[in-house]
């Protein structure tokens, strides 16, 4: 099929996605890839490649499947693949035999599934409107398909991950999220290994609810616990209760399944997106880090909590304001307790390199939030013995009427 023959028109790229909706709905999973490569080329795309981002987040690997291109993984630090990843936009390299690779970034809503890669001879608006369109459909149909294959989790796992940790990762939500007002974004650690740390959060309204946990205790009894917190930290939200309801609604659900001397440390927030109002309760865990134009301005401080699963009192629950673009960084103590050179890695170690990178320009918060992690990593020695987990919000305000944004 030559150049000149293809047919990229609006009306031709809505029939061809049209078609793709209509045959990928009755497929098994492991025939979507196919499809998308048999459909991409019809507009004259080749070397069709998915790449999905590895639980560590540090890699792209290609999907297997047939008419697919399957290549090395591809960094996600460094690569053109890594910065449609990052910056979550298009980016195009010409090759040096002829035509334009184009890395597209699969977004499922702002929750970032991976890149879908190909080739083309040459490159027009026509081709970068239909592919923008292309690239969206296929995240919805991994993400779908994902609900009912191993296929996908297999081709992201790079290394054997323990029971507990396939636990965990089966409970989170995505790991990203982003709407006009605010952006959240979380990193486990060890991706592999981990067992009692965990994150929670949804938008209902003009409040965002969040949570982050770590539960006492090494492998699975630390993932059931962990498992039993969230559960009972999404009941209680789901009925509407306060901050400090939930976290009495949770510290009983720990001390009736596990008794008194089991608890979890927790942070429980709600931030109001429209005003940047941020009630806080600290339940035992490491104080958050307000993040300031890249600099740490200082701890969101409050009133001591017991761990949930404690018997505590009711939590009294402090407020925060936050500015337009400020930053809330949660961390759990495997962040800071992890020793090197015989000491712990400790808070003002984290806060200085926090600084450090807030000095380079941002690639957004999520990129930035995983550099953070992998420099942190880095300066442990590579080493994370215990459950190291970041979780980190950026407010930036605005109205909270989401059908704005089609304005």
């Amino acid at each position: 099929m030559s150049e000149e023959s293809v047919d990229r028109s609006e009306g031709f790229g809505e029939r061809l996605l049209g078609l793709l909706l209509d045959r990928a709905r009755l497929l098994p999973p492991e025939l979507i890839a196919p499809l998308i490569a048999e459909e991409v080329t019809r507009i004259g795309g080749r070397d069709v490649s998915i790449l999905l981002q590895d639980y560590a987040q540090e890699l792209l690997v290609p999907l297997p499947g047939k008419k697919l291109h399957v290549g090395q993984p591809e960094p996600v630090t460094g690569s053109p693949a890594g910065r449609a990843f990052q910056s979550a936009d298009v980016v195009e390299v010409v090759q040096a035999g002829g035509g334009v690779r184009m890395y597209l970034p699969l977004l499922d809503g702002s929750d970032q599934v991976g890149v879908l890669a190909l080739t083309l001879e040459t490159v027009g608006e026509d081709d970068r409107r239909l592919l923008r369109r292309l690239s969206g459909l296929v995240a919805d149909m991994l993400v779908t398909k994902n609900a009912y294959t191993d296929q996908f989790f297999l081709a992201r796992r790079r290394e054997p991950m323990s029971v507990s940790a396939e636990i965990q990762w089966g409970l989170l939500p995505p790991l990203t999220m982003t709407v006009p007002q605010v952006e959240v974004a979380g990193i486990l650690e060890p991706a592999y290994r981990v067992a009692g740390d965990s994150f929670d959060y949804a938008l209902n309204d003009n409040i965002l609810h969040m949570a982050v946990i770590d539960a006492m205790g090494h492998d699975l009894d630390a993932a059931a616990m962990a498992t039993i917190a969230i559960g009972a930290y999404r009941h209680a939200r789901r009925v509407f209760v306060s901050l400090a309801e939930k976290y009495a609604f949770m510290d009983q659900a720990i001390s009736r399944q596990f008794g008194a001397d089991h608890f979890v440390t927790a942070q429980l927030m709600h931030l109001n997106i429209t005003t940047g109002e941020l009630e806080l309760v600290n339940a035992g865990h490491p104080a958050p880090l307000l993040i300031r134009e890249g600099q740490v301005l200082r701890q969101l401080e409050s009133a001591t909590t017991l761990p949930v699963g404690t018997g505590g009192e009711t939590p009294r629950i402090r407020e925060h304001t936050l500015q337009r673009s400020d930053r809330v960084l949660c961390y759990t103590d495997g962040i800071i307790e992890e020793r090197v050179d015989g000491e712990p890695f400790g808070e003002e170690r984290l806060i200085r390199c926090v600084n450090r990178l807030g000095q380079k320009p941002s690639d957004g918060m999520r990129a930035d939030l995983r550099l953070l992690s992998h420099t942190l990593k880095k300066e442990r020695g590579g080493r994370t013995s215990d459950d190291a987990t970041l979780f980190m919000i950026e407010w930036r305000g605005g109205a909270a009427d989401h059908l704005a944004v089609l304005d």
